[in-house]
């Protein structure tokens, strides 16, 4: 099946399908919870694979991939326990000092020691701490509609940003060394349609935000401007790791990272700018 049609389909069949689970709110997003953590696990072990083909060295697969899942399933137990969420941040800084210690009272010899603890703590930090962010959108009032609007604001960035350069960004590709295929008319277009959309759900829903056009439009900007980032810094992890597809798990797409790269990144600005503006 041409890799188009596989795109779209993963699209138009996908986004309802996260929609509905982000507006299944049992439990504080019970299903949305659930699915975070798998995908955290996919991705920590998509991204360990990328790395230990480069011949970089991390700690065992499982000690990671542990790590990784604490992460997203301790930020819901604090959930439900009505603990603080700044505890989460705790724990990942403890889970770094353990891989710490344990590399000092383990290793027999010393010359991978640093690549094990940096390469290991960047795998935590990119698939399993900063996807807790969106676990603390579900504290936020209204939280299946906040949610949904990060998640059409990541969706419609990259949907548009793909159309736009494939129908008229031939002539400005290749600005950006990690992605050259990327274009600058798409950038625009994926900026673009994203702060289109939000306003459009505002309209939509006028009663859930009130916040002003302007702030909207701020939060809008900078959560699409966080995905691009997000987007091109895994193009910039695969291309230092010698590979064109994190996976192979999502259809027209690749592997897990190749759907969530965005999302990942722009979900601690999002938050943070929702806070801020609100």
């Amino acid at each position: 099946m041409n890799k188009v049609i596989k795109r779209l389909l993963t699209f138009f069949i996908g986004t309802p399908l996260v929609l509905a689970i982000v507006f299944c709110d049992y439990l504080n997003h019970l299903p949305l919870q659930i699915v975070l953590g798998i995908f955290a696990v996919l991705g920590a072990n998509e991204f360990y694979t990328m790395l230990s083909k480069k011949g970089y060295v991390l700690f065992t697969r499982e000690i990671v991939l542990i790590g990784t899942a604490l992460l997203p399933f301790s930020c819901y137990i604090f959930i439900l326990s009505g603990l603080s969420l700044d505890i989460t941040p705790w724990l990942y800084i403890a889970i770094i000092v353990l891989f710490m210690g344990f590399e000092c009272f383990t290793a027999k010899t010393f010359e991978n020691s640093v690549q094990k603890i940096a390469y290991s703590g960047l795998t935590l930090f990119y698939t399993g701490f900063l996807i807790t962010f969106i676990s603390r959108m579900t504290l936020l009032p209204d939280s299946k509609f906040v949610i949904s609007l990060f998640l059409i604001f990541v969706f419609m960035c990259d949907s548009f940003a793909w159309f736009f350069g494939i129908l008229f960004g031939k002539s400005t590709r290749g600005f950006v060394a990690a992605s050259p295929n990327k274009s600058l008319v798409g950038f625009i277009g994926g900026i673009a349609g994203s702060i289109g959309c939000g306003f459009l759900f505002k309209y939509l829903f006028p009663d859930v935000f009130t916040l002003s056009n302007v702030r909207l439009l701020i939060l809008g900007l900078i959560t699409s401007i966080s995905a691009i980032i997000g987007d091109l810094i895994e193009s910039v992890f695969k291309r230092s790791c010698e590979v064109k597809d994190s996976g192979n798990l999502i259809p027209g797409r690749g592997g897990i990272l190749d759907s969530i790269d965005s999302v990942v990144i722009a979900a601690p600005i999002f938050y943070i700018g929702y806070n801020f503006l609100f």
